[in-house]
């Protein structure tokens, strides 16, 4: 089982320990992840507020990397994959758009290749059961709500991936893990990641919010897949209570795996999630 890999920007610079969790987790699975060469950023989050030719433009040409490789495309970046499925969308249903793109991007389009999150090959492609199978460090005690955020699950006429409003696939995946994924009504709620520069006061109470709620569920973190999430939401809590830990899914998944590399990944985050775990005597 092979796989190309669109790491994207934020998983070459500041969630590094995405990246990092991302390839320790595929490599201790025994599935091939193969970085698509000489990729380029997609336009996430600004192009197609920009330029809309340009934004369907950037990740095409991605997909004719990806196309020439023929593999199907893994995405950790929740808005990696947004545009990337936006640009697929359009690629698929619109002839006169995907003639426009082919002539901009010097490719044709054979809709050969599947833009996938990285939730989705994991969790379906994968399987639970072996995810389970490969657990040695169980996450007993450990509880968490999963976090979707906006991008990996709408439009859902576009991304295609769960359902918009009850998405569980995460959940499923912590469980089997042995974490406790607590039920919680805001998994797909906005965090306010696209306002953390021109508003960042309404980011701030957005992800406030959050982190209450999360914690009127009973949760002690929070899981996500998305690396602006991820960030948005450690930054911007309140200090009226300690911050909830935002954790990236790979990460509990290589910590339950037993991988050594876990030990590195809790340094590069903002709120530290040390404590938390060797509570729980699961610091690895």
């Amino acid at each position: 089982m092979d796989f190309t890999y669109y790491p994207g920007c934020s998983l070459s610079s500041t969630a590094c320990e995405y990246d990092d969790s991302v390839r320790a987790v595929f490599e201790a699975l025994g599935v091939g992840l193969h970085e698509l060469e000489d990729w380029n950023c997609c336009g996430a989050s600004s192009a197609h507020s920009l330029n809309h030719a340009l934004s369907l433009a950037l990740p095409s040409r991605n997909l004719a990397l990806a196309q020439k490789a023929g593999r199907d495309l893994a995405m950790p970046c929740a808005a990696c994959f947004n545009r990337h499925k936006a640009a697929d969308h359009v690629l698929r249903s619109d002839p006169q758009q995907r003639a426009f793109l082919e002539e901009v991007v010097d490719f044709t389009f054979t809709g050969a290749v599947a833009v996938r999150p990285l939730l989705d090959v994991i969790g379906n492609q994968v399987g639970l059961e072996q995810v389970a199978a490969r657990v040695t460090r169980p996450l007993k005690g450990l509880k968490v709500v999963g976090y979707y955020g906006c991008l990996l699950v709408r439009p859902p006429e576009v991304t295609g991936f769960e359902n918009p409003d009850n998405p569980t696939l995460m959940n499923r995946l912590l469980s089997a893990l042995g974490a406790e994924a607590r039920p919680w009504s805001y998994a797909t709620e906005c965090c306010g990641g696209g306002l953390s520069l021109t508003k960042s006061s309404l980011a701030a109470r957005m992800v406030s919010r959050l982190a209450g709620w999360a914690r009127e569920a009973g949760a002690e973190a929070i899981v996500t897949s998305c690396p602006l999430c991820q960030v948005n939401l450690e930054m911007r809590q309140d200090g009226k209570t300690p911050k909830l830990p935002i954790f990236y899914f790979s990460e509990l998944i290589g910590l339950a795996f037993g991988l050594e590399k876990a030990r590195s990944w809790w340094g590069k985050h903002l709120v530290n999630p040390l404590p938390l775990l060797q509570t729980l005597a699961l610091a690895g």
